[in-house]
């Protein structure tokens, strides 16, 4: 019997999906395709390859009705939140939009006797290894950009959510595109690695766990491949005196709980000043009070079940820890019968928290967030920077001169003020510390995904 990866459900505990693993003929036959698909594919004019891509994401939205669902089933997102169709549109159609002028060549001279440039020229195979929690919209904020540029890709979809990567190339062959040009890879740990070490592909792009990052450049080493890494976050939110109290709660908590808080830059702690501190921890518990856990395709359910058990428990451990060492709990267990001790798992606000707590400084990604009293802009600078992580920070006040300067001293990818748990396609998607290198979307995710190339004609 042949090697299987599993999706497991996190509403029932049922095998959702199983696939053969593939083995490194396999998968070097469909690389091998992918590459030879691409040298006619990036020959193509840009404006045709725009129009297959615009295609292709159109014909998963065609297919909606049956993705939200799907990701209830796989994943635990509730069905009423409507799929992730629209930011999916939202940065493939940037991206689209913005690619003639991101990928036209640099001119330094076009004279009688000389002719010098520099062209945006594709990698050739790009790897995309995407992630469970938003499936779709990880994967085509590199997809639709690296085949616009006139890569071929190859997808390797996490265990979790192993339909999404056989559906999105299901919707982009029917939509035109060559075959070959995109397919998915169904592979274990150590053939993926094998193939990452012969240097089978020319970009890596991969977000997930910090452990699993280091394990791809280990095994990328020597190779030179480019990679893309976007790894654990400890995102924060600091809200001072000027803050709109109200739109400051209610847009942190659904950033710290949405998705069960299984997002990438999901609001993990937030600092309040001492004056709005008692009040914003009051409005914040009553909200996270009010959430429904339950079975994810039920139109009530505000937050479903976490996607693996063992997630679930991760965020148990660290709860518990931290009551232990004096945190209190701002939630009552009571109003959350249906956190089962397995993947369904109540929302839980801490107080009285440390930076001694592993709740306060090790990722989370999970539906608890803590909550401190900060003095100055000083302390809350030095916590805010006290982590291993740097992907977004939520800066709340009614002075943006004042968010640009704390903004400037923060250790991040992106500054929000205002704002939280949003990827702006216009700006660079990157991060810092352990949180990875590269950046994704935006002129500059086109340049990621591309290499320079120079031309130095002399005419005469």
């Amino acid at each position: 019997m042949n090697k299987q990866i599993k999706c497991i459900s996190p509403v029932d505990g049922s095998v959702y999906a199983a696939l053969d693993v593939m083995d490194l003929a396999q998968a070097r036959a469909i690389i091998a395709a992918a590459k030879a698909a691409g040298k006619d594919w990036r020959k193509r004019p840009l404006e045709e390859r725009i129009a297959l891509v615009n295609a292709g994401v159109a014909r998963i939205g065609e297919m909606n009705d049956e993705i939200v669902p799907e990701l209830a089933w796989i994943m635990g997102r509730p069905v009423r939140y409507g799929g992730e169709f629209g930011g999916f549109n939202e940065r493939a159609s940037y991206m689209a939009g913005i690619a003639a002028e991101a990928l036209k060549p640099i001119i330094v001279e076009d004279s009688a006797g000389f002719e010098r440039r520099i062209e945006h020229e594709p990698h050739g195979l790009v790897f995309i290894m995407a992630p469970w929690n938003y499936p779709y919209m990880t994967a085509i904020n590199t997809l639709a950009p690296a085949l616009i540029a006139g890569n071929a890709v190859v997808l390797k979809h996490s265990s979790q959510t192993l339909l999404v990567g056989e559906r999105l190339v299901r919707a982009f062959k029917e939509a035109g595109l060559p075959e070959g040009l995109f397919s998915t890879l169904v592979l274990d740990h150590e053939t993926t690695e094998r193939l990452i070490g012969e240097k089978a592909f020319d970009f890596i792009n991969f977000t997930g766990s910090v452990g699993a990052g280091r394990r791809i450049e280990r095994a990328a080493a020597g190779t030179f491949t480019p990679l893309g890494l976007e790894l654990g976050g400890k995102d924060p939110g600091y809200v001072m005196e000027d803050a709109d109290l109200e739109q400051a709660v209610d847009t942190l908590m659904d950033a710290a709980m949405f998705n069960s808080g299984q997002c990438c830059c999901g609001i993990e702690r937030i600092y309040v000043t001492a004056g709005l501190y008692d009040a914003f921890v009051q409005k914040a518990a009553a909200i996270v009070s009010g959430y429904k856990l339950g079975n994810p395709l039920d139109e009530e359910t505000t937050i479903g079940p976490m996607a693996q058990v063992r997630f679930a428990d991760e965020v148990r451990a660290q709860t518990k820890a931290a009551l232990e060492a004096g945190a209190k709990a701002m939630i009552d267990p009571a109003l959350f019968p249906q956190d089962d001790g397995g993947a369904y798992l109540m929302p839980q606000i801490l107080t009285n928290v440390t930076h001694e707590m592993a709740v306060m400084r090790e990722e989370s990604f999970g539906p608890v967030v803590g909550i401190m009293k900060v003095a100055s802009d000083e302390e809350a600078i030095a916590l805010m920077n006290d982590s291993h992580y740097g992907l977004t920070a939520s800066l709340w006040t009614a002075d943006a001169a004042r968010a640009a300067r704390i903004g400037a001293q923060i250790e991040t990818g992106t500054v929000f003020m205002n704002r939280a748990d949003y990827l702006d396609p216009g700006l660079c998607w990157t991060g810092c510390k352990d949180t990875g290198r590269g950046g994704a979307l935006s002129i500059i995710g086109y340049q990621n995904l591309t290499r320079p190339k120079s031309y130095h004609l002399k005419k005469t």
